[in-house]
């Protein structure tokens, strides 16, 4: 079982700080490319948005989507699109997913988790396995989300596993911390839950 840290903020500025000085450990630990993988979603872009402001040396920042929707980058719905809109004029890679796609180890994962206790775009009715044999599928969700009703691409749970520390931004909502802290907990074996069951590595969730 992960060892687990919540903390009560949802400020972007601090969660970019958290981020920042999480960055500059890997970048100093490192001395090469580091890689992270980022969430989708209404909550991560305003907090990514301060984070590119950040004196950092973002050409060594490779970004990867955690999920994404099968749309053109260029479509309202795309994570990508607006991922590489706001790290590549930092001097970041950024790196779409895809089928045949090998995603290193993550200096970080960070993901959202949504009410029903989906992470990235590996929702309860796609079953995921803490030991799938891919680290990238295309799914499609079940119900589709009315907002986004599209098919997905995603990271998988040993894909996001291969990472040295989680962290989870859940934006305030006190019905995903219930879910979250039971996941925690073990309390149910929903997406969130099979992950954290399995982690080794630090969890942070800005709750």
């Amino acid at each position: 079982m992960a060892d687990v840290t919540v903390i009560d903020a949802n400020d972007a500025g601090a969660i970019a700080d958290w981020l920042e000085a999480r960055l500059a450990d890997a970048l100093a630990a490192k001395g090469r490319l580091v890689a992270i993988t980022v969430p989708g979603g209404s909550t991560p872009f305003p907090i990514m948005e301060q984070l590119v402001q950040r004196e950092l040396d973002w050409s060594r920042v490779a970004v990867w989507p955690g999920d994404d929707r099968i749309v053109p980058e260029d479509h309202e719905a795309s994570n990508t699109g607006k991922i590489r809109a706001i790290f590549e004029p930092a001097g970041a890679k950024v790196c779409a997913l895809s089928e045949d796609a090998q995603p290193p180890r993550f200096a970080l994962a960070w993901l959202g988790m949504g009410g029903d206790g989906h992470i990235a775009s590996l929702f309860p009715n796609t079953d995921p396995k803490v030991d799938d044999p891919q680290v990238v599928r295309r799914l499609t969700p079940d119900p589709l989300p009315p907002h986004a009703p599209f098919d997905r691409i995603t990271l998988t749970i040993p894909a996001l596993l291969n990472s040295d520390a989680l962290l989870f931004t859940l934006g305030g909502a006190a019905d995903k911390r219930d879910v979250f802290e039971s996941a925690a907990a073990a309390g149910h074996d929903l997406p969130i839950a099979r992950l954290l069951g399995a982690a080794t590595q630090p969890v942070t969730c800005f709750a």
